[in-house]
């Protein structure tokens, strides 16, 4: 079966490419680069022995969309990955966010409402749910007013999916909730690779660890947490990336109850920020050069996930601890600095 993965070069699309593959599925990688290096194609040539096809391909032109479905008409399913993603960013240039991620949403849901039968994987997010009301977080916790347009592009992507199926019976779709993706391939042969300084703690924590940044800020030790520093769930990208091969597989063997369909993917366990340093300097054996400075704006304290229906309905469980992933991350991190 042919999957095509949008933004299949990026760090999560990449893990789940090579997932794809193993399993058997040709895949087809649409990605502009952006944010993503097309050396990543070998990575994923040396761990599966298989290079994918790859379309260098600017999603936001509409007619170039459409001349893809039409070159491609025998694409099964999509995984939708591609879009901006840094919140401070989009807080600061809103119009490319909604162009970048809902446009180019809009202009593939329009080709796969054309098909017979479409398997639709939208790549979402736990911020959906801003400082949710109660923890763990299930998926009937109410969706909240997004803190930045990168998080409402996600609750209006997850609108426009929800309200295409609705009229568009040929069309079934999931909607994955991640939260925190972290850490490589066991291979090393893929990994994150932020552009400039990282957004993500995890990369943050490497790259002082290996001494590219001088330290590391935490924001804020006054939270009513435990440690007091804010509270999140890590997830192993791998494990992530099986996730999406489980979703896309009930969808192909229509095994979903309705047609849009949404799941929490996380590891059902919360770790503080210095719980997270502690698993880095465990798994190095270095001391992390880090202070602790105010409050970020519109961080939440809490979130983790409620895991319960994917581990029953998809059958999926994330198989990897906190120390592993990060052991991932720094092996991938020393290896890219060589």
């Amino acid at each position: 079966m042919k999957i095509l993965v949008t933004g299949g070069l990026g760090f999560i699309g990449s893990h789940t490419v090579v997932e794809l593959q193993d399993k058997g599925f040709e895949v087809i990688i649409i990605d502009d680069c952006s944010n993503a290096d097309e050396k990543v194609l070998d990575g994923i040539e040396k761990i599966t022995g298989i290079k994918p096809i790859f379309e260098k391909l600017d999603l936001k032109d509409r007619y170039k969309v459409e001349d893809f479905f039409q070159r491609n008409q025998d694409i099964e399913g999509v995984i939708h990955f591609a879009a901006s993603k840094a919140v401070g960013e989009s807080v600061e240039k809103p119009l490319l966010y909604y162009e970048n991620n809902i446009g180019t949403l809009v202009y593939i849901l329009k080709e796969l409402s054309k098909k017979n039968k479409a398997s639709f994987i939208f790549s979402s997010s736990c911020t959906v749910y801003g400082q949710a009301d109660k923890m763990p977080i299930s998926e009937n916790a109410p969706v909240k007013e997004a803190e930045s347009p990168y998080g409402n592009t996600k609750q209006m992507g997850e609108e426009i999916i929800r309200d295409t199926c609705k009229v568009t019976p040929t069309l079934n779709a999931i909607a994955l909730r991640y939260f925190n993706p972290m850490g490589a391939h066991p291979s090393v042969q893929i990994g994150e690779l932020p552009i400039g300084v990282p957004q993500n703690l995890v990369p943050f924590i490497t790259q002082t660890g290996i001494g590219l940044r001088k330290e590391l800020s935490v924001f804020g030790d006054d939270y009513p947490t435990e440690d007091g520093t804010c509270i999140r769930d890590y997830i192993y990208v791998v494990d992530l990336a099986k996730a999406h091969v489980v979703a896309l597989e009930r969808l192909l063997a229509s095994k979903n109850i309705e047609n849009y369909e949404v799941f929490n993917v996380g590891t059902g366990k919360g770790s503080s920020v210095l719980e997270v340093i502690g698993s880095f300097e465990r798994v190095s054996g270095k001391k992390l050069n880090y202070k602790i400075v105010g409050r970020r704006p519109g961080d939440i304290t809490t979130a983790y996930a409620d895991t319960t229906k994917a581990n029953t309905i998809l059958g999926w469980k994330s198989q990897y601890s906190l120390d592993e992933a990060m052991k991932s991350a720094w092996d991938w991190e020393q290896k890219i600095r060589k």
